[in-house]
């Protein structure tokens, strides 16, 4: 019995990375884990570190699980039972929803909430509009007679999340684990501080640039009923004593969580190993896949996370 599940964890978790032999060997960086234990399902404890001096361009994707199929019933509701936030900071604003840019296919939407845990306030420009204190941003499209959010990023805070569009046996699947893209440091918890925004509607690029220095383009390339591809690049490289990325996800146990397993391939082979979340130390890893073989009582149709090709500048 116990071979067969572990080779139906193998199986499993090669469907969940088709595009494994389409990815790049040029760099491998330091996948270092930092996750803690909890019982809140709500909390971010998953923290998984991308580090490197030398990457400046990958790619993130957002791809349904194995399981995705096998789904009649999508848990999604939040799980406050064993939390306790009265100790998180808040900041009062005055909520509002903007729609910044719309086209009959695209359109990105802004919103303020009425409180947040950081006060700093992000200019977001599109063309000549600049908007300003929008805790998040939303990228919708309208696809086949239905509208679809598939990318969110809150601009106090650096946080991403991303999601393919719905698969044909779901109306709609959700947002699980989150990314960070460019210096990432710590002030309570790991953000990337964001000077400014701008998003470009032609090629779908959103350009960040950060309070540390430099800046990030992040472009949708690719988005199914499979995957969300995202293009990442940096301006400058990232000292490899601090991550230039990294995943931020929750996990109680297996059946409670947005990610439950790793999958890494090192630079070179031809073949994936894999761990349970927090068996996971560290590794040096040209692909990281994060996600789950079983189905979770949380966020059910949340995405795996792949990140790969990761490219030095050119000499």
């Amino acid at each position: 019995m116990r071979a067969w599940r572990e080779g139906l964890a193998a199986a499993l978790l090669w469907l969940a990375l088709p595009a494994a032999a389409l990815a790049s060997d040029a760099l491998a960086v330091d996948v270092i884990n930092e996750s803690e234990p909890t019982l809140c399902a709500e909390k971010d404890n998953v923290y998984l570190k991308l580090q490197s001096g030398e990457a400046r361009r990958f790619t993130v994707e957002a791809v349904h699980p194995a399981y995705i199929g096998t789904i009649l019933v999508d848990r999604w509701k939040p799980d406050f039972t064993k939390c306790d936030m009265s100790s998180d900071p808040a900041f009062k604003f005055q909520r509002r929803r903007v729609t910044i840019y719309e086209t009959e296919e695209w359109w990105l939407v802004g919103h303020t909430f009425d409180s947040f845990w950081r006060p700093n306030q992000v200019p977001v420009r599109v063309g000549n509009r600049v908007e300003n204190g929008l805790h998040l941003l939303q990228l919708w499209t309208w696809v086949d007679g239905r509208a679809d959010e598939v990318l969110v990023l809150y601009p106090a805070d650096g946080y991403w999340r991303a999601r393919p569009k719905p698969p044909s046996n779901l109306r709609w699947s959700a947002y699980g684990s989150s990314f960070l893209i460019g210096p990432v440091e710590t002030e309570g918890r790991p953000i990337v501080d964001i000077k400014d925004i701008s998003y470009d509607p032609e090629t779908k690029t959103f350009t960040t640039s950060f309070v540390r220095g430099g800046s990030a383009t992040l472009r949708v390339e690719k988005l199914d009923d499979e995957r969300i591809v995202l293009d990442v690049n940096l301006s400058q490289t990232v000292p490899a004593t601090r991550p230039f990325a990294a995943l931020r996800s929750m996990f109680v146990s297996e059946g409670n969580s947005d990610v439950a397993r790793i999958g890494w391939r090192a630079k070179g082979s031809e073949a994936w190993q894999q761990a349970g979340l927090m068996e996971f130390k560290r590794a040096t890893a040209s692909e990281l896949w994060a996600g789950r073989l079983v189905p979770s009582r949380h966020n059910t149709s949340a995405p795996d996370m792949v990140f790969r090709d990761f490219n030095a500048p050119k000499k």
